[in-house]
């Protein structure tokens, strides 16, 4: 198990990039996969998790050329989802993503396939997904109620379009429908409490699959096939969240990070840093598939604030680091409505919470959150990842705040998505000395 030690820096300037957006990077893959002809896939993700999905599609017979030399450049051959059945399980390694849409793509094939994962992935619960993939008439066979993996899925050739209300807001629910709904006879709709991340109603219509939302709800019509278009993935702006707070929260930090992903369905980061204080402007210089642009940063005080309610959608995956924030501000902070972290790779509010304490910052616990008192300084500390990328990014940036040294054990978890986050901050660390 790999450590990584941390310690604190003064301000900083810098320029930087984010790789590819994670989100986006998997979608790229399956929706290119399923159109009509050979699309280019630029800004790829050539992380750990994103590979699990190429090479699942490539056990299905679908070709994958590498064209860059570190991966971000791909081109995809479309198979007009005629896919092959695998000769053995496809392993999902620690991505739910994979192992959700997967099973949608999937639910539309007319063949048996089993999906596995690691330790961590077999743990998360597959039901939600599940429960209306089998009302389109596919099989999802798991283990025990909350129907984890491994699973067994049987597709069908023709599925049943449904109108179906979730329980949550998820755009991993959603699109897992919307897959398998290619493959339904008629108008196949899914409803949320409130919109998630809008990733595949975007890329399915730019690749000419008609869909449309109307309020909480989306539609897409089954007997579709996406035209083959080549594809630019922005920088994934949950990777720039990482730095963004840890410039907004140093006083005298200032950092311009470009090319990142500003889909409005995914910028709920900089809503809340801009309520806690923060100097940030954004700007989007191009939209194609996804709009894109730059971030400008400037450091200064952060104040408290409370997250929750509809805006949690847009920001799930950056509370662990919005949490390192609250810590750091004065003030309060209260974090709510945000139980689906309990099921991520870990259980990220008590990951968080323990993780904090450790480096001197009171926190209360609760069930779909926590509340965050900030302290002048943190204090350098041993802290477990859990196997958690998103846990040892956002405790690497809280040692560059702490007195003394930060361990963060296990942080070989990052490459699932985001290669050269260690060396990045490497080089801020020897920038800020």
């Amino acid at each position: 198990m790999a450590d990584l030690r941390v310690k604190k820096v003064k301000d900083f300037s810098a320029e930087l990039s984010v790789p590819g957006d994670k989100s986006i990077s998997h979608r790229a893959l399956m929706f290119s996969a399923l159109s009509n002809g050979p699309c280019e896939i630029t800004g790829f993700l050539a992380s750990e998790d994103c590979t699990a999905t190429r090479t699942s599609l490539e056990a299905m017979g679908v070709q994958v050329e590498v064209l860059g030399e570190n991966g971000t450049h791909i081109r995809v051959h479309g198979c007009r989802g005629e896919f092959q059945k695998p000769e053995r399980a496809l392993d999902c390694g620690n991505s739910g993503t994979t192992m959700r849409l997967m099973s949608g793509l999937l639910a539309g094939c007319p063949f048996e396939t089993r999906l596995v994962g690691d330790d961590s992935l077999e743990r998360r619960p597959m039901n939600r997904v599940a429960l209306p993939l089998e009302k389109m008439g596919a099989r999802v066979k798991g283990q025990g109620d909350r129907c984890t993996a491994p699973l067994t899925i049987t597709g069908r050739e023709k599925l049943t379009p449904i109108q179906y209300q979730s329980p949550v807001a998820s755009a991993q629910i959603k699109s897992a429908i919307m897959l398998a709904a290619l493959k339904a006879e008629g108008k196949t709709s899914v409803t949320e409490p409130h919109p998630s991340r809008d990733h595949t109603e975007r890329m399915l219509n730019y690749l000419l699959v008609k869909n449309i939302r109307e309020g909480d709800t989306v539609s897409i019509w089954g007997g579709q096939m996406p035209e083959s278009r080549d594809i630019v993935v922005p920088g994934d702006i949950s990777s720039a969240a990482f730095w963004i707070v840890a410039a907004a929260a140093r006083d005298g930090a200032r950092l311009l990070i470009d090319r990142v992903g500003l889909n409005p369905t995914r910028i709920g980061i900089l809503s809340v840093m801009i309520r806690m204080g923060a100097q940030i402007t954004e700007r989007v210089d191009e939209s194609g598939c996804e709009p894109m642009g730059s971030i400008e940063v400037i450091g200064g005080k952060l104040k408290a604030t409370e997250i929750g309610g509809e805006e949690i959608p847009t920001l799930i995956d950056e509370i662990p680091i919005l949490a390192v924030a609250a810590a750091l501000a004065e003030g309060t902070t209260i974090i709510k409505d945000a139980q689906e972290l309990r099921v991520k790779e870990s259980d990220r509010i008590s990951a968080v919470a323990e993780n904090l304490r450790r480096m001197g910052v009171p926190v209360d616990e609760f069930a779909d959150g926590m509340e965050i008192t900030g302290v002048e300084e943190l204090k350098g500390a041993e802290v477990n990842s859990l196997g958690d990328h998103r846990i040892a990014m956002a405790f690497a940036i809280a040692g560059l705040f702490a007195e003394g040294e930060t361990v963060i054990k296990g942080v070989e978890c990052i490459e699932t998505s985001y290669p050269g986050f260690i060396r990045e901050l490497n080089q801020l660390q020897a920038m800020g000395r």
